[in-house]
């Protein structure tokens, strides 16, 4: 039955396009005052220059796309995780958060909190510290 309704049904069928299909979810966002938009509990950078304080996110799959009156004023891939920042170079004027956020390959930054990241030190320094705290309370 399901290979008669098939036979039936083939003739009819068109092959798939060979590019990949794009879906597009569409979002309104407000700016915030450090110049940043929030998608997906991440927040990613629109140039100094965006005039407007509310702007359209276009979120595909891989990618966020930022319009201002239509016109693309940024795109980002999209960040893996919550709580992560992506600057992209020349989004910022020199100087105007006080930190500088281009690497010195002038590529885009992921500015990520403080203690997002363990700093990796030898396992020896946990022995030495032991090693102190109980020759120190060895002592009358």
């Amino acid at each position: 039955m399901v290979d008669e309704a098939f036979a039936e049904e083939q003739p009819l069928l068109a092959t798939l396009p060979l590019a990949p299909y794009r879906t597009v979810l569409k979002l309104e966002r407000r700016i915030t005052r450090d110049g940043m938009v929030s998608v997906g509990g991440n927040l990613y950078s629109v140039p100094d220059s965006t005039r407007r304080r509310t702007v359209e996110v276009q979120c595909l799959a891989e990618e966020i796309l930022i319009l201002e009156d239509g016109a693309i004023v940024a795109t980002h891939p999209v960040l893996e995780g919550r709580n992560r920042r992506r600057v992209t170079p020349g989004h910022r004027r020199s100087g105007r958060f006080g930190r500088q956020c281009l690497t010195a390959d002038d590529h885009a930054l992921l500015l990520e909190r403080t203690g997002d990241r363990v700093a990796r030190r030898p396992l020896d320094i946990y022995q030495a510290i032991a090693h102190g705290l109980a020759h120190h309370g060895a002592r009358p």
